[in-house]
């Protein structure tokens, strides 16, 4: 990679620790998700320490959002790797990651001592807090990425597709018919989509070299492991493998995630649903990037490797395609995103995400969470405080957990 990595803006001049002591304290402080994350970013390093300018910031943005994996990871490594080279994409990827991964781990080490009615009403409040986060991120997504009729389309034909399939393929199947009906049904959205891409050109300089060597890395992981785990080379290829897959074929970040790691794991039988449910609303109590749910999945595995080894392969599993994604299409992304065939395939993916993740709502999460008229009550208060009342995401947590306690005692 050429030693100057840096667009127009501001040249390299940063050191890695700087950066790690930036992004750890954003990795404490940042709630309310990917969304969130990036308008923290802005603030912080475009108004604040001036590290890159407006159009710079825009175009990593724009870049992660195509990409798969988890948006606002990828725009915190990709600023460390311009202001300080590979050691402050790392710096920048630890100190986001790492406090939202020790605050699931221990609640994943705590929660098998979470007996009786009070531990029991509390996982079942945090399953509930899943509904209604689950169900406002349908609700966003529909909206925000289906708001024609033809992109409504391939969203329903996805949940038809799902509704049928029962293969571990069935999410890759929907993403690629996603792609296919929206290059046909959505070109004049992408036309539309470009013009303003054009007038804010701007070029990373990353080497081509060092995005071959990411790129093909890439595919030699996403293809190659599961060849080796179909031989038998063991399962911690297997489990690195499953997290693997799911980061590399997440388009739309965040709650998306749900479905494909729903499908590795508890599918296979490495997670029970009811932890599966119960991790994902504790999730939503930490700060930093919702994809570290997978450092908790891979820690309560009922199988070696599990705990710190588990949590290892599964965080760095479902990290790893992001971020070998950015470092592959920085040298290319200008060139690629002003192409209007990439915007229509990029807004079919999209209409299908919206599919796929309605239909991880219904299941598994509204049929293991909801078992009663008093479940649907405190997970439809909860979505409404989400939605209309605009609480913060810590707040329902909180009021979902004592609601599950509470009516734990009183049963």
């Amino acid at each position: 990679m050429e030693t100057d990595m840096t667009s127009s803006g501001p040249a390299q001049s940063g050191t890695a620790p700087e950066v790690l002591v930036v992004f750890l304290r954003l990795g404490l402080t940042c709630f309310g998700g990917p969304i969130a994350h990036i308008g923290y970013f802005r603030r912080e390093f475009v108004e604040r320490r001036r590290w890159l300018d407006d159009e710079t910031f825009a175009d990593l943005v724009g870049l992660c959002q195509f990409l798969p994996g988890p948006a606002s990871s990828q725009v915190g490594f990709s600023i460390g790797l311009l202001r300080a080279g590979w050691l402050g994409g790392l710096a920048a990827w630890c100190g986001f990651t790492l406090p939202s991964v020790l605050l699931l781990l221990a609640f994943a080490a705590i929660a098998p001592s979470l007996g009786g009615p009070v531990g029991e009403g509390l996982i079942h409040g945090l399953k509930l807090v899943a509904v209604a986060v689950v169900a406002q991120a349908v609700w966003d997504m529909a909206r925000r990425l289906c708001p024609d009729r033809r992109r409504a389309f391939i969203a329903l034909a996805a949940i038809a597709v799902l509704t049928v399939l029962t293969t571990v393929y069935a999410q890759l199947i929907v993403i690629a018919l996603g792609a296919a009906l929206g290059f046909v049904l959505c070109p004049s959205t992408a036309s539309a989509a470009t013009v303003g891409i054009q007038q804010h050109a701007h070029e990373f300089r990353v080497s081509r070299t060092a995005g071959a060597v990411a790129l093909t890395l890439f595919c030699v992981l996403l293809f190659g492991l599961p060849a080796l785990a179909h031989v038998g080379a063991g399962r911690a290829i297997s489990v690195f493998d499953g997290f693997y897959r799911a980061g590399a074929l997440v388009f739309g970040g965040g709650h998306v995630v749900l479905p494909l790691l729903q499908q590795q794991t508890v599918a296979t039988g490495w997670v029970s649903s009811s932890d599966f449910l119960a991790g994902y609303g504790a999730a939503q109590a930490v700060p930093g990037p919702l994809f570290t749910f997978a450092a908790f999945l891979g820690w309560i595995m009922t199988e070696a490797p599990h705990h710190w080894a588990g949590a290892l392969l599964a965080t760095v599993g479902i990290f790893l395609p992001g971020l070998l994604l950015v470092l592959a299409a920085l040298p290319y992304w200008q060139a690629l995103r002003v192409r209007p065939s990439t915007a229509a395939v990029l807004a079919g993916v999209n209409a299908a995400v919206v599919g796929l993740l309605a239909t991880a709502f219904y299941s598994p999460v509204w049929t293991s969470a909801v078992r009663s008229a008093i479940d649907f009550a405190i997970a439809t208060i909860a979505f409404f405080l989400l939605t209309r009342w605009k609480i913060p995401p810590l707040a329902v947590v909180v009021i979902c957990a004592l609601a599950g306690v509470t009516e734990a005692i009183m049963k």
